[in-house]
């Protein structure tokens, strides 16, 4: 069903299967691995109709809706979402994308593979086995006069100081990286080799996110956490005072594990002109995360704590992901 060959049995294979399910479109992202006692197949599911999100329907807060949607409508400058796999970054930026797509604006995307079709937008499959990587692709790009342009993943110092280069010619560029925090992805970029003066005259704003199991509606129920749990989290009982806690208790509608369905937290780093200061100084991402915390940055623990006291999540889900 994946095209692939049942026959090889020694090297690593990929494929994908189209299909339909409940009426639903699905793709799924099939990979092989040869190993001492059989193949290992891992199999990724995407759920098409997650495509058409909008992005007041992701839960952000209202600052970072607003903060984002200025952000996209800028005609130039680099808005890089963060975070590791599963995260939800293809997810945000096909929002952003979807917002940004209007029939006077031209759109380009370089993605590897292209996850979700768009309509009205020009996606190119990165291919590696021909040459066509994203630095080339973003080299193309910018013969073909786009107004904005997504690159799915910033791998390299030469993608990146294209989509720099884009940016100063008068591009909005949207990207992802893979780093821990929103502070990350500033040092990632000048320890890849590109001159800090330009990442401080070209980012605009950098959000790492995490998604998070929401706990089960059917079955929820207040509970009272144990002190080692709040220790963990950074908190005593003084500092809860009477906030309350929620948890699933496990019925049939989420199988028995409490949890249905899932949100994001976010961490929304502002590139302001403290920041760019500090980004041409070389100061290490512990110094940037330090700053935007005293200008008022929230972080990925801070938006966690907020959504286990709006009873949307559980300690265990916050402290597993920040």
């Amino acid at each position: 069903m994946a095209s692939m060959n049942i026959a090889e049995r020694r090297v690593p294979q990929d494929g994908r299967i189209m299909t339909i399910v409940n009426g639903k479109p699905v793709d799924m992202r099939v990979n092989s691995l040869p190993t001492q006692h059989g193949e290992s197949v891992v199999m990724r599911v995407l759920d098409r109709s997650s495509v058409n999100l909008e992005l007041e329907h992701l839960g952000m807060p209202t600052y970072l809706f607003d903060y984002i949607t200025d952000t996209i409508q800028k005609p130039n400058g680099i808005f890089i979402v963060t975070g590791p796999t599963g995260a939800g970054k293809t997810t945000t930026l096909y929002a952003c994308l979807r917002r940004i797509n209007q029939i006077d604006t031209k759109v380009l995307t370089a993605e590897d593979p292209v996850e979700y079709e768009l309509d009205g937008i020009m996606q190119v499959p990165i291919n590696d086995a021909v040459g066509l990587t994203f630095a080339k692709a973003l080299r193309s790009f910018l013969r073909q006069d786009p107004d904005k342009i997504m690159v799915g993943e910033m791998r390299d110092v030469e993608t990146a100081q294209i989509a720099i280069q884009a940016s100063l010619t008068g591009h909005l560029v949207l990207s992802t990286l893979h780093t821990n925090d929103a502070a990350g992805a500033v040092t990632r970029l000048v320890d890849m080799g590109v001159e800090p003066f330009l990442v401080a005259a070209t980012l605009e704003g950098v959000l790492a996110q995490r998604l998070l199991r929401t706990i089960c509606k059917n079955c929820k129920a207040p509970y009272e956490p144990s002190l080692s749990i709040l220790t963990q989290l950074g908190l005593s009982r003084e500092d809860i005072g009477g906030k309350s806690f929620y948890t699933g208790a496990g019925c049939d509608k989420c199988g028995g594990s409490g949890y249905r369905g899932r949100k994001g937290i976010y961490e929304l780093l502002n590139i302001n002109d403290p920041v760019r200061d500090l980004i041409i100084e070389r100061a290490p991402t512990l110094v940037l995360k330090q700053k935007a915390i005293e200008l008022g940055m929230m972080t990925l623990r801070e938006d966690g704590l907020r959504n286990i006291y709006d009873g949307e999540t559980t300690i265990e889900e916050v402290l597993k992901y920040t």
